[in-house]
């Protein structure tokens, strides 16, 4: 690894502070997290998955409840279209 030594504003120094403290990581953590994002294309199959695995896994109640309304969505099976007739007979 090299080490780099880039002189910011105050400010700019501040705000990484806050962003590390809050995602309980080092400044350092946070500065190469998003020096890496703008490294990185935006299509990349790698930005991707480094983007999903970040997100937080939900709960077995949050699964529950998003099947559960996935089921309560469902409609029935129906083979007829919507503009079929029935014949009269």
């Amino acid at each position: 690894m090299t080490t780099l030594i880039i002189r910011i504003p105050d400010d700019l120094a501040s705000g990484l502070q806050g962003l590390a403290a809050a995602q309980r990581t080092s400044v350092e953590q946070v500065a190469v997290e998003h020096l890496r994002s703008l490294v990185d294309r935006l299509s990349s199959p790698d930005a991707v998955l480094r983007a999903v695995r970040k997100l937080p896994h939900p709960s077995p109640s949050a699964v529950d409840d998003l099947e559960a309304a996935i089921a309560a969505g469902q409609l029935p099976v129906n083979d007829k279209g919507a503009f079929d007739k029935q014949r009269r007979q």
